[in-house]
C-alpha cells in the first residue's frame, strides 16, 4: 500500500445539474485522491476526537487508519471473519462504519454476519447482534444510528461467497432491521432483494434505504411515526435508468447534512439531491464510489471509491457538526 501525504492528485470531475448546487458545493472544487491501493474501500468514518479516519477495505478483510499528519496505515487486521473456512465468504472484512458511544465505532461486520462495537483503544469488539430468530443473518451492510439508541442495518448477502445461494445463507429474506435500545431486534422491511446504503433525516422522521439491485436501482423513503415504526414508503429517487446506460456503480452507501440534503453513491459517482428530491448534480471520481462520509469540519466529505479514497470540501456541513 503506497502512503500518500501532501500535494494531492486531482481526479474526475463535478457536475452541476442545477445552479442550486453552487451553494453546497462550490464551482471548481477539486476532488482529492488521498491513498491508493484498495480492494474495494467501504464505509468511511470521521474519528474526532482523534482527528483521523478510518475505512473499511472488505475483501482484504481491514479497516484503514488515514490522516492529513500520518498517511495511510493499517488500524485493525482481520476486521472481520477470521475462522477456518474463510472460502465461505465472498467479502470476510468490515463494511460500514458509523460514530459510537464514546471512544468507540459501530461496525456492520460483514464476515462475522454481526452488529458489533469496537473500542477504539484497545480494538475490543463486542458483538451487539448476530441471529434473527434464532438464524444467523446474512452479512449486516451498512448502519446508522438513532437519538434513541437503536441501531437499524441492511442485511444483504453480499459477504456470502454465492450470495442468494451461498449454503450457509439461512434468512429467508434480505431484511432491514431494527436493534433497540433493550437488545429487542425487528425486521422492518422484508421486501427488498439487496437493501444496502441507509439513513436517517435530521428529524429521524424519514428512514432512507439504498437498493443495489440494477434491476430496481432505487433509494426508498420509508416515513416513521413518534415511536420510530414505518407508517408509509415513497420512491425517492430510481437510478434504474443510468444503471441501464452503462454508468459504474449502483445506489449504495449515502451521507446527509444539516439541511437534509442527500449524497448518495450511485451509478457514475455521488449523486446530491436536495431533501425534497431535486436532483443537483453528481461528483464523478472515475471509478466507482461505495460509500461516503463527511470529516474533519463537518465541510469534507470523503468518497470510498474502488481502489481509492478521496475527498470533496463543500460549503455545506454533515449532520452530527
Amino acid at each position: 500500500m503506497r502512503r500518500t501525504t501532501g500535494g494531492y492528485a486531482e481526479v474526475g470531475r463535478i457536475h452541476a445539474d442545477s445552479p442550486a448546487l453552487a451553494a453546497l458545493v462550490s464551482p471548481g472544487t477539486r476532488i482529492e485522491k488521498l491513498a491508493e491501493g484498495f480492494t474495494w474501500s467501504e464505509g468511511p468514518v470521521w474519528i474526532r476526537e482523534g482527528g483521523y479516519l478510518l475505512l473499511s477495505d472488505v475483501p482484504a478483510n481491514r479497516i484503514y487508519r488515514w490522516s492529513e499528519a500520518d498517511g495511510l496505515s493499517i488500524f485493525l487486521e482481520p476486521s472481520g471473519y477470521d475462522g477456518p473456512e474463510p472460502e465461505l465468504f465472498r467479502e470476510p472484512g468490515s463494511n460500514g462504519l458509523i460514530p459510537g458511544p464514546a471512544g468507540t465505532i459501530l461496525m456492520a461486520d460483514h464476515g462475522n454476519r454481526a452488529v458489533a462495537r469496537l473500542d477504539l483503544a484497545g480494538l475490543g469488539k463486542t458483538f451487539l447482534v448476530t441471529h434473527y430468530r434464532q438464524k444467523r443473518f446474512n452479512s449486516p451492510n451498512d448502519l446508522v444510528r438513532g437519538a434513541d439508541g437503536s441501531i437499524w442495518f441492511t442485511d444483504p448477502p453480499y459477504g456470502l461467497a454465492g450470495l442468494n445461494q451461498s449454503p450457509i445463507k439461512e434468512q429467508p429474506v434480505n431484511g432491514v432491521y431494527r436493534l433497540h435500545p433493550d437488545g429487542e431486534v425487528e425486521c422492518v422491511i422484508d421486501d427488498m432483494t439487496f437493501p444496502n446504503g441507509i439513513l436517517l433525516s435530521p428529524d429521524e422522521r424519514i428512514l432512507y434505504v439504498a437498493n443495489s439491485d440494477p434491476e430496481h436501482a432505487v433509494i426508498l423513503a420509508y416515513t416513521l411515526d413518534g415511536e420510530g415504526r414505518i407508517a408509509d414508503r415513497h420512491l425517492f429517487v430510481d437510478m434504474t435508468p443510468l444503471a441501464g446506460k452503462g454508468l459504474s456503480g449502483l445506489p449504495d452507501g449515502m451521507a446527509i447534512d444539516v439541511a437534509g440534503n442527500l449524497f448518495i453513491t450511485g451509478p457514475g459517482g455521488v449523486h446530491i439531491f436536495s431533501a425534497g428530491g431535486a436532483r443537483l448534480g453528481r461528483i464523478d471520481t472515475g471509478r466507482v464510489v461505495a460509500n461516503c462520509a463527511f470529516g474533519e469540519d463537518g465541510r469534507t466529505l470523503f468518497l470510498a471509491s474502488t481502489d481509492i479514497l478521496a475527498r470533496v470540501r463543500t460549503r455545506t456541513r454533515g449532520l452530527g457538526y
